[in-house]
């Protein structure tokens, strides 16, 4: 949901109740995407490893698929194996 829609939402009293709802949602948007809508509060807490600009990309995601290219999925021993039920 982005924060326009998200606004309307959470402050729907209050901007029904204000004098100027325009200028107050206007407020509210620009709060909401400084909190929530940011890529930087993310990557502050955690939940993205990097923040990258769009020219970056290609280069990263080469990189990434270059790493994983001589991957082996390897399984460990069987112990035992399966009785006849």
């Amino acid at each position: 949901m982005g924060p326009e829609g998200a606004v309307n939402i959470l402050y729907k009293r209050e901007l029904d109740g204000a004098a100027d709802p325009d200028a107050l949602r206007a407020a509210r948007v620009e709060e909401f995407r400084e909190k929530f809508a940011n890529p930087y509060v993310a990557a502050s807490r955690g939940f993205i490893d990097e923040v990258i600009h769009p020219r970056q990309t290609r280069g990263k995601l080469i990189g990434a698929l270059a790493g994983l290219e001589t991957k082996r999925d390897r399984n460990p021993p069987k112990k035992h194996g399966n009785i006849p039920l």
